[in-house]
Parts: C-alpha cells; structure tokens; sequence
C-alpha cells in the first residue's frame, strides 16, 4: 500500500509540474494511443503498480489540462494545492458523508464550510445548505425545496403524494437560463417546456419589467452569472415584485455568486440575499477538485422535508447535522473537506484577490484583443469574454485552430444570434504572463485567417 501511494503521488505531481510545458488540448497521438485500453477484461489479476503506469503512461497524456493556468474553455477553475492534497486525504479516509454519528470529522467540517460559505457570499445566517456534485444538481437541491414549500403553501404534499392532481405551478425563467437549470426543472416533473420565459436585455439579463403576473404557486428563476456574458439579473428587483405575488425566488449563481466576496464586483450580485434559495459551484471559482457544488435555502425546513431519510437502521441523531437530510444523496464522498480547507487557506483577502484577480486577467483578453481591432460582444463584468473574429465560418476556425496549436484552449459559443469564442478565466494557476501568452497565439491566428477587425476612424 505505502509504495503504491508513494508512486502514485510522484506520477501525480509530475502531471501536475509539466502541465503548463505541453498543449492545454490533448495531442491527436495522445487520443488514439487510448484504444490500447480496448481490450477484454482479464481473467488474471495483474499487478497494481503495472496498472498505475498504465493509466499515466496512455491516459496522462491525453486529458485536457484543465489544471494547468491556460484552460479558458469553460468556466472550470483549476484546484488550488491545498484542495489536491485535502482530496487526497478525504480519500484515504474514505468517509461516507451522510450521518454525523458515523463520521463525525467530514460532519462537521461541513457545518463550519456552511456556515463560512453563506458569511463570504453574504446569503443570510442560518441557511441550510447541501454539498452535490454540481450546479444541476444544486438547482435540483433547492428547486426541490421551492417545489415543497410552494405547494405546501397550497396545502398539498409533494413528497407524500407526488404531483399527480397537484396543483400547477408556475415557473418562470430568463430566456438565456443555463440549461442545467431546466434540466432540473424536467427532472423534478415541473417541465422543461412549460416554463414562462422572460425577454431578456442586450446582455442576456432578465427583464424584471417583463414579470408577468403570478399567482401562487409560483416560482422565479433568476440567473447570476449568464454563461456566455457573466452578466447577473436584476434580482432585488425581481424579489421585490415575486415577493409581493407569494412567488419562491431560486438563484442560479454557478459562477456569479462569487462576485459578492470581490470588492469592486459585489454591486453586481447586491440585494441576492433577499432571494429564497440558490445555487453554485466550488469547482468553478473557488478551485476545489471537481466535482463541488452547492445548494443553499433560507427555509431549513422546506429542504428537509424534500430530501431527508429516515429508516431504522441509519443511526440518526438530532443535535447535530446530518448531511444526508439535505442532498439527495444518502452515500456520497466528503465534499466538503476540500472547500474547507481552500476557505481556511484562502480567507476573506485571499479569496477576494482570486476574483478580483481573474476578472482583471478577463479584462485584459478584452483590451488585448479590442486593441488590435477586433469586436468584444459583451460587457466584460466579470471573468466572461466574447469575441468575435468576424463571420461564423472564421471565428469557427479560429478557435479551431486555437484549440489545435495548444498554447491556450477555448471554446466557441453562438450568443444572441453571434458566433463567438469564449473566454472564461476561473483558476488561480493563471498569471498575466499566462494572458499574454495566449493573447499573442490568438492574434497570430486569427491574422492568418484574415479576421475581420473593427475599423478605427481616423482621426481628423
């Protein structure tokens, strides 16, 4: 066991030492060499360590170097050195996070995150919270709880007697809603169709001017952090008008809930407290391992009643938290350790400047890239770039080409009727010399496609 991990630990950090020196995409080579893994499966056993230089010697080479400080392609940050090692170390614990009576140690780590997580995002005190696996599942969490308490509130009990005969509800979403969101709105019988979507403006946030008007049961479905441009909806103005109309106000905040713990982002993201409920991710912007994400809702009892389990052999106890009340999992890994631990390393200025910091880096692919005169389609608010190489068919080979030279990788996106690449800065890896680097290939390249540029008046 001990030389097994000690080996696996060296292959690891060696991964991790050469990312930045080979192409953020995986080499063609690379990909094809997989097929060796085509094979039936043994009838012998082999030895471990074989079978630990198997995975590093044809897979290493061919993942995507999301972890390294050039990987711009999603909102996917990379994971802080002290979340790899927290991960490693829940793992060798093994702990099965759902009953505090079993595992106290990964229990309580998460009472203490919670608590942590809704101070930085400044969500009221006392929310309960659940650690899932990501944003759809962390909608689901709380859409859950919205589903129970509104119906509730019109005296019918989903859990018990499910939403055949149950009164209808009327959910309403933006017109650029992230379609996690509503596939957790199919997944929970409230449909992915049968939503009101709401105009949204020239930077995809919803029009609060646009609500219709509702009648319980209702909910809304706000959006901090649109996908393609980072805007974040008007929602105290959308809480302001649901609340007086006895509507659930969710918020899908994957990325953009983090703004609050940036100093000069935290105007964006003002008044998201007034909301119900909402959602994030902690393997976007806070760089834990993936996969984190998290659900919160002001009313401890609506998700309780929509997830809790109960049978008489769990040990549950009552003063203190069980995980498993909260998330639709009773078996799961212990999430909640990594972002634990990148909260206590960070703290509230080591966070902060890891916001402010990738924003800035955003700010500086969209004055790099505006300079030498091409078209920046959005208002660059937070870590979200999109730009536009001209028509579609160049801007697809350009980021085709982008992808394939390997200095960087980003991904393409069509946004209110454009064709753009989008650029996401989420890791802490990623450092002004990483932006220009990238800048500098993305300039070479478009200019072998002659891109059409933005013509600069001349002066008078």
């Amino acid at each position: 066991m001990r030389q097994l991990l000690n080996h696996a630990a060296r292959r690891a950090i060696r991964y991790l030492d050469t990312l930045d020196d080979r192409s953020v995409g995986p080499e063609k080579d690379a990909i094809r060499r997989l097929a060796v893994l085509d094979e039936p499966l043994p009838e012998m056993s082999a030895d471990p360590d074989d079978i630990l230089k198997l995975l590093d010697e044809v897979c290493s080479p061919a993942t995507m170097a999301i972890a390294g400080s050039r990987f711009f392609g999603f909102v996917i940050g990379g994971s802080l050195p002290v979340t790899v090692a927290s991960n490693w170390l829940a793992t060798a614990w093994d702990q099965n996070a759902g009953l505090y009576n079993i595992t106290p140690a990964t229990a309580h780590l998460e009472q203490v995150a919670l608590r942590w997580l809704c101070d930085v995002l400044k969500l009221p005190s006392g929310c309960a919270g659940a650690f899932v696996t990501g944003a759809t599942v962390a909608n689901f969490t709380a859409l859950a709880a919205a589903r129970h308490a509104v119906l509730a509130g019109a005296g019918w009990n989903v859990e018990a007697d499910g939403l055949f005969g149950a009164p209808p509800i009327t959910v309403v979403i933006g017109a650029e809603a992230h379609p996690t969101l509503i596939k957790s709105l199919g997944l929970l019988g409230l449909g992915r169709t049968r939503v009101i979507k709401i105009p949204v403006d020239n930077q995809g946030r919803m029009r609060a001017d646009a609500l219709p008007r509702l009648s319980s049961p209702a909910i809304v479905c706000t959006q901090a952090g649109n996908v393609n441009t980072g805007a974040v909806d008007p929602i105290d103005r959308i809480c302001e008008i649901a609340r007086k109309q006895g509507a659930w106000v969710h918020v899908d905040g994957a990325f953009g809930l983090w703004a609050a713990v940036a100093p000069s982002r935290a105007h964006l993201v003002e008044g998201v407290a007034q909301a119900d409920s909402w959602a994030t991710d902690a393997h976007k912007w806070l760089n834990v391992p993936y996969d984190c994400g998290l659900a919160f809702v002001r009313d401890t009892d609506a998700l309780k009643a929509a997830m809790s389990i109960t049978a008489e052999y769990l040990p549950t106890e009552t003063e203190n938290r069980n995980p498993s009340d909260f998330t639709p999992e009773l078996s799961r890994r212990a999430r909640g350790v990594e972002v634990w631990a990148a909260l206590r390393t960070l703290g509230r200025s080591g966070l902060a400047d890891l916001i402010e910091r990738t924003c800035a880096h955003a700010r500086h692919f969209a004055d790099g890239l505006k300079n030498v005169g091409y078209t920046i389609l959005n208002d660059v608010v937070l870590n979200q770039v999109l730009v536009s190489f001209g028509d579609a068919d160049t801007t697809n080979r350009i980021i085709e080409e982008i992808q394939d030279d390997g200095t960087c990788w980003c991904g393409g996106t069509v946004w209110q009727g454009q064709t753009a690449m989008r650029i996401s800065v989420s890791s802490w890896a990623t450092t002004t010399d990483d932006v220009e680097k990238s800048l500098k290939a993305m300039i070479r390249i478009a200019a072998k496609y002659g891109a059409t540029r933005v013509q600069t008046p001349k002066p008078a």
